[in-house]
């Protein structure tokens, strides 16, 4: 019988991948933690996107869903999260139900028989992947290769300016982390109090933005912006430049709610500890500056998850977690812009052959990634599984540019694509 590609995460670029090895003539097999497709863009449903639809679906998908007569959204439109799962990623996920399994969370994968250790034979051996219910069953699944298409939504960054949790960061009940919804089920946790927004970017661009329309409402709402470095020219985005024009609004307005004092700016302000206080959260930073909240947002970006790909043989770059062939394309170190060099199967392959991570995940802690980005990644890769290296290398990807694109820059700005 011939063995599945598994695929792990159901959210648009792991449905990509299985429109892709289906096209191939190959069987996939979706691993998905959560109880539905796209659990992770469920978490910000309520934040909209500022790609355009047309920038949202991926071609083999789209086809797919179009022989099933589905009808695609107006390109030209802006989609929420919650549209893009309602609209795209479910009737996708309802094509692909064969080849789904929910609540499986991946919590080990590897060689069937072989440890991270054993040479002779293993590349000859299928995949093994355990899988683990939220009731704690598990079970074993063999595959002839892996997708790992997880994303990184699990995994926030610490506030601490060292990529350390910041002194009493852990388990503090005042920090959240990712883009709550203020103006939704979270606005009474917010309105009328002192908000902390830490990072410098898009998400934190969002939250910032969203704070603002509740202090219109809730005139008590105070609202403070942390980043670890002082902004510069770039900080807020291309502006008219931008070729995806919300995004490029969004940095605009960002930067004139600082500009008329709707917030207040921390910076430079690396944060160093928490520590709660009778009326507060008191934030310190590395320099001994202090500011004391009510609540904090932290938006400080993501990190994989490698602790259940232990036993796989993965080449990562030293800081980035990618893999050292796309670390280059994508530092953050060096690139500030929309446009990637075309990159697939080739730059994302690690050690471990038949064993690739796609998406957000396949960019380490880099921030640049966009949804086109993963599907042509997954086009790739499907084209690699399937034997057609022609097709695999022929990799071609056009991103919009941001307006800020530039080779070298010190500091680093980070999530100009996210």
């Amino acid at each position: 019988m011939e063995l599945p590609v598994v695929i792990i995460g159901a959210g648009p670029v792991g449905l990509a991948a299985a429109a892709h090895l289906l096209e191939r003539g190959l069987t996939p097999l979706i691993l998905e933690a959560g109880p539905s497709a796209g659990t992770h863009i469920r978490a910000w449903g309520h934040v909209r996107l500022f790609s355009p639809w047309r920038y949202c679906i991926d071609r083999a998908s789209r086809a797919l869903l179009e022989a099933s007569g589905w009808q695609a959204p107006d390109p030209k439109r802006l989609p929420t999260g919650a549209a893009l799962v309602e609209e795209y990623v479910e009737p996708l996920a309802g094509l692909l139900a064969p080849y789904l399994r929910f609540n499986r969370r991946v919590v080990g994968v590897s060689r069937d028989g072989f440890d991270k250790v054993r040479s002779a034979g293993r590349n000859e051996a299928p995949f093994v992947i355990v899988t683990r219910t939220p009731e704690g069953t598990e079970d074993r699944i063999t595959a002839r290769a892996v997708i790992d298409a997880s994303g990184t939504w699990s995994q926030p960054n610490p506030m601490g300016a060292s990529g350390l949790p910041a002194l009493g960061e852990d388990g503090s009940g005042r920090v959240r982390y990712g883009i709550p919804n203020v103006l939704g089920p979270d606005r009474a946790a917010y309105a009328g109090r002192r908000v902390l927004v830490v990072g410098s970017g898009h998400s934190a661009m969002n939250a910032v933005q969203d704070l603002v329309k509740l202090k219109r409402v809730e005139p008590g709402t105070e609202v403070f912006w942390a980043m670890r470095r002082a902004p510069d020219p770039l900080t807020f985005g291309g502006g008219a430049q931008d070729a995806l024009i919300a995004r490029g609004q969004l940095g605009a307005e960002a930067e004139a709610a600082v500009t008329r004092g709707d917030v207040t700016l921390l910076a430079p302000f690396p944060i160093e500890a928490l520590a709660e206080q009778p009326d507060g959260v008191r934030v310190t930073s590395v320099g001994g500056q202090s500011v004391t909240v009510d609540r904090i947002i932290a938006c400080t970006g993501f990190r994989p998850d490698l602790a259940f790909l232990r036993e796989v043989r993965l080449g990562l770059d030293s800081w980035l977690e990618t893999t050292p062939a796309l670390a280059p394309l994508i530092d953050p170190n060096l690139h500030s812009c929309g446009t990637v060099r075309p990159h697939g199967a080739a730059e994302l392959a690690h050690p471990e052959p038949g064993f690739y991570a796609v998406g957000m995940k396949s960019y380490g802690r880099a921030p640049t990634f966009l949804l086109l980005t993963g599907y042509e990644q997954v086009r790739s890769v499907a084209a690699a599984l399937a034997g057609d290296s022609a097709a695999a290398a022929r990799v071609e990807l056009d991103l919009p540019e941001t307006g800020v694109c530039i080779t070298q820059r010190t500091p680093a700005k980070t999530g100009c694509c996210g």
